[in-house]
């Protein structure tokens, strides 16, 4: 336990007091005079009592003061936590393919025909085509794919999913060899509302508001960061039904950094078939995880 309050004290200042298995420091956030910030170093549980910024996991709470990478390893060692050693890998330049065609500038090709076709049946409109800057290929790589590109909070591109347009054998997504630790659509996100968390691109376009796509079952580091950071207050997990497993570990590790985490129930079906407004009567019916709540749902996964 003391050596959890030294770290803390270098990262905080001195703690001034402590009682009933609570130490108290002056709060980094509010800066009030008399030390509120309460922390439970044997649960890692914070709250300040003026300012009440609070949180479940000290992670979240060495996040949010910018604490140094040395100091979340030797946090993690402390907590007997895993931090995993991996080499580097080596990506691609990312950048869109030269054979990328804007589908809202209209082209007199069967190509372009197909691909906007394609397009529309997956409930795509032209305002989204144009937010999100969808293209296709017509010849290349990435021939007879929608591209769909996502952009960092800079506007700058961080990633691109390329979807084949035509129902064949062949693999239906094609992604350019970066990493993934990005946020994908970062730059439509208002960090001040609650966030939606789907699976895949046209989940999160069928969304529309506020949806960040995992292009998979787990949360990047750079995201978990920025919901910490932003001081996000409600998260909804909207995964497909199959992946209960995987949404109960989502759910856990969001319940420690998250004041608000919330489950959709998506009735068998991903939100890009459920659409827009079914979607958000959902997510409006979405109700807060607790932590009873939380066991069970580890329990049946």
């Amino acid at each position: 336990m003391y050596e959890l309050v030294g770290l803390l004290d270098n990262i905080l200042g001195p703690h001034q007091k402590h009682a009933h298995g609570e130490f108290y420091w002056t709060c980094p956030f509010c800066n009030h005079h008399k030390p509120k910030l309460a922390i439970n170093v044997a649960k890692g549980a914070w709250h300040c009592w003026v300012c009440n910024v609070s949180g479940r996991h000290l992670r979240t709470l060495l996040t949010k003061v910018g604490a140094s990478h040395q100091d979340m390893a030797e946090l993690a060692r402390i907590l007997h936590e895993t931090v995993p050693v991996s080499t580097a890998p080596t990506y691609d330049v990312l950048a869109l393919p030269k054979e990328y065609h804007p589908l809202w500038i209209p082209q007199n090709k069967i190509e372009y025909r197909n691909a906007l076709q394609y397009t529309v049946t997956r409930g795509i409109t032209a305002g989204d085509i144009l937010r999100y800057q969808i293209g296709y290929c017509d010849e290349g790589p990435y021939a007879n794919r929608i591209i769909i590109p996502s952009f960092d909070s800079d506007g700058r591109l961080n990633y691109f999913v390329g979807r084949m347009y035509y129902d064949t054998d062949a693999i239906k997504y094609k992604n350019p060899h970066v990493s993934k630790d990005i946020i994908v659509f970062d730059r439509d996100i208002n960090w001040k509302y609650p966030i939606v968390l789907c699976e895949g691109v046209y989940d999160a376009m069928a969304i529309k508001r506020n949806a960040i796509p995992l292009l998979g079952k787990t949360i990047p580091p750079k995201l978990m960061d920025k919901l910490i950071k932003e001081n996000v207050q409600s998260v909804y997990l909207s995964l497909d039904p199959d992946a209960l497993k995987q949404t109960a570990h989502l759910a856990e590790d969001l319940w420690k950094n998250v004041p608000n985490v919330y489950i959709v129930p998506l009735e068998d079906k991903d939100p890009s078939d459920l659409g827009f407004e079914r979607m958000n009567e959902l997510i409006r019916q979405a109700k807060p995880l607790g932590f009873v709540d939380l066991i069970k749902l580890r329990a049946t996964a």
